[in-house]
Parts: C-alpha cells; sequence; structure tokens
C-alpha cells in the first residue's frame, strides 16, 4: 500500500499498531472512570481455550488464536449454514469449496491447497472432539451443539502435528454433565428452508452422564435449469441429517470416559457450475448470469454417508495425568456435476451450444466408496508441578482411502465413458514432548519437539478409457516415506496483571502428497514434504476492567517446497508440484468489548501478505487448447511449450484464495423489556480480492466480498426462551467465490440472501 494511498483514510495496519502501542496504558486509562461506572459496568467472562492442551486463559497462550462461542455461535450458523459460515468471520481464515456443503477447504494466513481431489490433504487441519479429520469429506461435519470453536494460526506441529503447518481449527462438543440441561431450535426461511436441532443431556447414575444430540436441515431447489430436455430440472436444494451421542465416566479416584459416536446423512445438490460466467478481459459478470438459472446439460448430485466414534480416557495419577485417545472415521460418498456448466458443444453448430461457447462437454464424478481413518494417541502431562509443567505423548495415524473418478457424455444422454481408481494406505507416528518454565514471575518459556515418520503406499488405474484421457492401464505404483522434526519455541511476558506480550518461532511440517486424475493427464504427481518456519509476536490484554479484551500479532513465514496444485488447463488435470519458497506476512487483530453495558461489540482484522518465490516455475493456463487458444486474459509472462500447451510463470503471484484483507465486526445491543429482553444482534465480514488460481488473469481474479447478517428477536425467562428474525448475506452480494479454468470461464458464486424465523427452548 503505498504512503499517499494511507493518507487518504486510516490504514487498518496503522490503527491497529497504535491500539497495541497504548495498551500498556489502558489501565492507567480505565482509572479516570467514575466507581459507580466500574460498578455499573458489565464485564467479559474470561476466554478458556485449549490451544496447547491444556485449558487456560487465552490471553496466557503465546499464539495467535480467535475462539467462538455462544450466542456469536449460534447467530452465525444461523439458518442452516455450513462451516464456510466462518469464512471471513475470524481474522487471516478463509473458507471456500467446489463441492459444496461436503468438501470445505480452510486457508490460514494464505496457506492452503485449492486442489478438488478426494485424496488432497491440506495444511490447516481440523481437529474435531480431540480427534484429526484428515481427508477433506470429513472436514464438513456439521456445526451443532458446539461449546467453542478455536482457530490456531501459525504452525502447530508440536502439539498436534499431523499436516499442521498453516494452523487448526478446533471444535468442541458439548459434553455431558450431571446437571439435566438441553434446548430445542427450528427456524423456517427463504426456499422452504427448515432447520432443526436439539440436544439433551444429564446423569444416568452418579457416575454415568449423557448427552444426545441431532440436527435436520433442508432447503428447496431454488435455481431453474432453462434447459430442456436434461436430467435437471431444478437445483441448488439439499437434505442433511447428523446425530452425536456421548456418554461420560466419572469415578472418585479420578478415572473419566467419554465415548463419542457420531454420524452424518447428506444429499442434494452438488456445487453448481456456470459456463462464460465472466465477461472476456474482466471479472465482471456477463450479461446472461442471473443468480437463479443456469442452462446445463448434465446431471447434478450428490450423497454423503459418515460414521465415526472415540474413547477419550484419563487417569489422574496425582503428579500426572495420562490420558489416551482413540478415533475412527469412516465416510462413503459420490458427487457429480455438469463441470462446463452449460449445455451441448461448439463443434455441433450454432444454437446447439451455450451459455457462450463450449469447446466440448464436460461432465464428471468424484466418489469415496472404501473409506477408514484410525488414529490413537497417549500423552501424559504433569500437575503444577512448580515451576516447570510438561507434557509428551505418542501419535497413530492410519488411513485407507479409495477414490473413484468417473467421466460421461452429457452429449449422448450422460453415458459413463471413463473410469479411473486410486487406492492409497498411509500410515504415520509420531512421538512429542513440550515444556513450560517459570523463568520469574513475569517471564515464561515454553518449547517443544514432535518427530513424525509418513509412509504412503498408492496405486492408480485407468479401468475405462476416457476422451482425451489414457487408455485402460496401470496399476501405477508410488510410495513416499517421509519423516521430520517440528518445533517451537515462545516466550511470555506479562506486562502488568492484564498484559501479555509474546513471541514465538515455529516450525511446521507437511508429507508428501501423491495424486492422480488418470482420466485427464498420463501418470500420477507427486508433490515433496514442505516445510514452514514462521515468526510471530504479539500483545494480548483485558482493559477498561475487564470490559474489554484485546490481542494482536504481527507474523512472517517462510515456506520451504511448498506443496502446490496446478488445477485445471486444457485437460482439466490437476498436477502436484512444489514451489522452491512462498512467503508471507502480515498482522491479526482481535477485539471485544462491552462499549456501554447494553452494546457488546467485537472486531477482528487480518492482513496477509503471500508471495511465490520461484523463478522458473510455470503453471498450464486455462482454455481448451484442443479447440482454442486460452479463453482468459492472463496477466502473467507465458510462453507456449513445444506441444503446443501454454504457461504463465508464476514467480511474485500471491498464493491462490489467499485476501490480503479480511476484516470482521458484530454488534450486540439489547434492551430490557417486560420480563426479557428486546435485542439486535449484526454481523458483518469482508474479504478482501483473491487470485482463484497460482497464475493471474482478470477473469479469475475474485472480486472484494462483503457480507452482512441481521437477527432481531426478544428472549425472556433468563434467556430460556427466545423468537427470533435473522437474514443472512442482507445485501444480496452476488460475487464468484472460485473457478472452473480448463474450459470456458466457468465459475461458481457465493451464497444468496435469506430470511428466517427462529425459535429456542433452552432447559
Amino acid at each position: 500500500m503505498s504512503a499517499s494511498r494511507c493518507c487518504l483514510s486510516p490504514c487498518p495496519l496503522a490503527i491497529a499498531i497504535a491500539i497495541a502501542a497504548l495498551l500498556p496504558f489502558a489501565p492507567a486509562f480505565a482509572q479516570d472512570t467514575t466507581g459507580e461506572a466500574r460498578q455499573d459496568a458489565v464485564t467479559l467472562d474470561a476466554v478458556q481455550v485449549t490451544a496447547q492442551r491444556r485449558v487456560e486463559n487465552v490471553r496466557d497462550v503465546p499464539v495467535s488464536v480467535t475462539a467462538i462461542d455462544g450466542e456469536k455461535l449460534n447467530v452465525l450458523a444461523s439458518g442452516g449454514e455450513d462451516v464456510r459460515f466462518l469464512s471471513g468471520r475470524v481474522p487471516s481464515l478463509n473458507i471456500e469449496s467446489s463441492f459444496g456443503r461436503a468438501f470445505p477447504r480452510f486457508y490460514i494466513r494464505g496457506l492452503g491447497n485449492t486442489d478438488f481431489d478426494l485424496n488432497a490433504s491440506q495444511p490447516v487441519s481440523l481437529i474435531y472432539d480431540d480427534v484429526v479429520q484428515e481427508n477433506p469429506i470429513l472436514k464438513g461435519f456439521p456445526v451443532f451443539d458446539l461449546d467453542q470453536i478455536e482457530v490456531l494460526r501459525g504452525p502447530q506441529g508440536t502439539l498436534f502435528g499431523r499436516n499442521t503447518p498453516a494452523g487448526v481449527v478446533k471444535f468442541e462438543s458439548r459434553k455431558p454433565s450431571q446437571e439435566t440441561d438441553g434446548y430445542a431450535q427450528v427456524s423456517y426461511g427463504s426456499h422452504d428452508s427448515l432447520n432443526v436441532e436439539g440436544a439433551i443431556g444429564g446423569a444416568l447414575s452418579p457416575n454415568w452422564s449423557a448427552r444426545a444430540a441431532v440436527l435436520y436441515q433442508k432447503r428447496d431447489d431454488w435455481v431453474d435449469n432453462t434447459h430442456a430436455p436434461g436430467p435437471e430440472d431444478k437445483l441448488e436444494g439439499y437434505e442433511e441429517m447428523a446425530a452425536r451421542l456421548q456418554l461420560l465416566y466419572e469415578n472418585q479416584n479420578g478415572f473419566s470416559a467419554l465415548f463419542n459416536v457420531h454420524a452424518r446423512d447428506l444429499g442434494g445438490t452438488a456445487r453448481l457450475f456456470r459456463a462464460n460466467l465472466f465477461r472476456k478481459g474482466s471479472n465482471d459478470f456477463a450479461d446472461h448470469y442471473q443468480r437463479d438459472q443456469v442452462a446445463i446439460d448434465g446431471s447434478n448430485f450428490q450423497k454423503l454417508e459418515s460414521q465415526g466414534a472415540s474413547a477419550r480416557l484419563s487417569w489422574d495419577l496425582g503428579r500426572t495425568t495420562l490420558y489416551s485417545i482413540t478415533g475412527y472415521e469412516s465416510v462413503d460418498t459420490l458427487s457429480r456435476g455438469d463441470i462446463d456448466g452449460g449445455f451441448g458443444a461448439a463443434f455441433l453448430g450454432p444454437g446447439n451450444s451455450g451459455p457462450g461457447v463450449i469447446p466440448f462437454a464436460a461432465e464428471s464424478a468424484d466418489g469415496l466408496p472404501d473409506h477408514s481413518q484410525f488414529s490413537q494417541e497417549f500423552r501424559v502431562e504433569s500437575n503444577e508441578w512448580g515451576r516447570f509443567d510438561w507434557q509428551a505423548g505418542l501419535f497413530y495415524f492410519d488411513e485407507d482411502i479409495t477414490v473413484d473418478s468417473f467421466n460421461y457424455d452429457s452429449l449422448a444422454g450422460g453415458v459413463q465413458n471413463g473410469h479411473a481408481q486410486q487406492a492409497q494406505r498411509n500410515k504415520a507416528w509420531a512421538v512429542f514432548a513440550s515444556g513450560e518454565y517459570d523463568v520469574g514471575e513475569a517471564f515464561k518459556l515454553r518449547g517443544g519437539l514432535r518427530y513424525t515418520q509418513d509412509k504412503k503406499n498408492f496405486s492408480a488405474s485407468v479401468l475405462q478409457a476416457a476422451p482425451f484421457g489414457t487408455p485402460v492401464s496401470g496399476p501405477f505404483p508410488v510410495k513416499t516415506d517421509a519423516n521430520d522434526v517440528s518445533w517451537d519455541l515462545s516466550g511470555t511476558y506479562a506486562l502488568n496483571p492484564d498484559v501479555n506480550l509474546y513471541a514465538r518461532v515455529a516450525k511446521g511440517f507437511r508429507a508428501p502428497s501423491i495424486q492422480a486424475r488418470l482420466l485427464f493427464s498420463p501418470m500420477p504427481s507427486i508433490a515433496d514434504s514442505e516445510e514452514v518456519v514462521s515468526y510471530e509476536a504479539g500483545i494480548k490484554a483485558d482493559l477498561w476492567n475487564k470490559r474489554a479484551r484485546m490481542g494482536f500479532s504481527v507474523f512472517r513465514y517462510d515456506v520451504k517446497d511448498q506443496q502446490l496444485v496446478a488445477v485445471g488447463g486444457a485437460n482439466n488435470s490437476a498436477i502436484l508440484l512444489n514451489a522452491d519458497k512462498s512467503l508471507g506476512q502480515g498482522f491479526e487483530f482481535d477485539m471485544e468489548a462491552y462499549l456501554t453495558p447494553d452494546l457488546l461489540v467485537t472486531l477482528g482484522s487480518s492482513y496477509n501478505d503471500t508471495e511465490i518465490d520461484d523463478d522458473a516455475l510455470a503453471v498450464a493456463v486455462c482454455g481448451a487448447t484442443f479447440f482454442a487458444p486460452a479463453h482468459c486474459t492472463v496477466t502473467d509472462p507465458t510462453a507456449v511449450t513445444p506441444n503446443g500447451t501454454t504457461v504463465a510463470f508464476i514467480d511474485g503471484n500471491p498464493l491462490p484464495q489467499a485476501p490480503k484483507w479480511i476484516h470482521n465486526l458484530t454488534a450486540r445491543w439489547g434492551v430490557p423489556v417486560g420480563d426479557g429482553e428486546f435485542f439486535v444482534y449484526t454481523d458483518w465480514a469482508y474479504r478482501g480480492e483473491i487470485n482463484f488460481f497460482l497464475y493471474e488473469a482478470r477473469e479469475f481474479t475474485g472480486k472484494p466480498l462483503v457480507e452482512g447478517g441481521l437477527r432481531v428477536g426478544y428472549n425472556w425467562e433468563a434467556g430460556n426462551y427466545e423468537l427470533a428474525l435473522f437474514g443472512r448475506n442482507i445485501l444480496d452480494e452476488e460475487r464468484a467465490v472460485g473457478g472452473i479454468d480448463f474450459n470456458n470461464l466457468v465459475g461458481f458464486i457465493n451464497e444468496p440472501r435469506t430470511w428466517g424465523l427462529e425459535f429456542t427452548a433452552r432447559f
């Protein structure tokens, strides 16, 4: 950002630095308030997190972390939103999907993976109830009956370890207790959407307690298919069910066991692609675009079933506590879509294809017919050993997966004309240790090490040849064997009882990845291990007699051999590759404050500047080169290879799906009315401009996106009953959030504006 531009309006970076600089003096400022005002003021409860595998006040944790719980979590998920509702609602977090509700892709500080393959690995790990959800399909499990969500930014390779160089998103369900409690919630809204969820828990005996939670969500199709005849008339509906049952055993000898079984069933529309969504030469929507209409000749559906179970055991042994965490997950899914986003093909003659130019038809499906994941962790931690406390453990991971990829001929009624299969067995184990030492009253040091070994045994075959692909062939075996040592070192200094300064350096690791889109490229591709070293410093504080809290951090990271995927090109291939280096730097700012006893405001902001640093790295660009030159307007330097493929050199480009700016704001105002409270809650998120792919093109540059939410309601009987009107994307912003680049400027868009009415009863 230039100095002249910054002078036109306040720079968020300058504002954040100024706030951070004033924090040491905040307690002194607070002393100027009157005693009466302090007595009447509402204070914030302490936020407890488990970012370091222990329950701690977020202020004491030397990591950039944001926690979401309570009413804020319920508001953001209003009306059946899937996990993508978190995107932009937390500094440095972006989430998108080309599979709709089933396959979220997470990005923290710009680090993520745009790969759509069901065998893809991601550098952001999702931990649900202490069990890693490795396959990207597992990461989409519905969000309901949760205590808290924590977003841990930066490498978390010591205590979590499993592919966490970018960070961790951690979900924690509400646990059973001896106290009977629960809730029931129902909402109805736009497009005949219905959301029903509830939970009940309590004691079964003096030692046993249980909690059961269920979720049902549906939305009717609201997008018309204007092409007829076709296999689909209406699209974008879904129906989803999920359930979780937990049993907790506790005795007086310090032993506890928490058992968890859960399942999910999803059916409906896959991601809806739109042909020639962009006007050539710009990222404006084409004239024919209408949000509630498409014209496709291929099938579009998605179905998913998943099951899982876990056992979390703990033994209080006096000076130490031993933990055992066992997890099992399995998922079966199939997603089919019209990838070209239109109908017909240009070679059929005028009027036989559209909208716009459709060089050739593309319809495909991907599925997981077989999948199982087993994980086991043993961990022992010290119990208040004085100036030094520690924890150490062992981790084992075993995943067996089969991926089916199908191709279909839309011009012949959708007959299958291609089938390839991948199979992979992934075994990994790790040993780790971490410790904290109180150097003095105000200064604490933490550090940790983790040794990981990761082995993959992979094979791929073409079982039925497809047009423009390889013939029946294979198997093509691939084996990888990698080991690495991750580590972190941090220090925390208490400037005063309310303000902590911290600094951290950490190294993360992601194991090699293997992928084979054999229907479109002849051989499997492999990306070697990547390593991240990150430097971070920050300040965390409680302000104004605990009426406000804030966190501010600055960071820089260097990625060696970053795993990237070149998605698309002429053959719709997905090629894994390594960049020599990638760089990122920026800041995060979080604040929560009672501006008045009736007005609670939260504010978040982040700046992420990312760059690919590899002079020789080039990737194929958009367009079906079988028929025509590139269909998009590439702004990178380009070259034509001997086989006629146009490639772009991507040195200096930002990472894909990595917005420089993310801002979010919520405000809740409530006033007593009768025996209850009338309230207004609004939330806003801004995501800056993004690149959809590794190369830069005018059409495939996503415009900034602003989405707002509104909730107006009344609660009574101490908040046990609530009736509220809610709206999501209330400005009805329409933006492309991703694209398919192999064919004809295909893109997909954000969710539409929705309104609804919700009733909640708690007991």
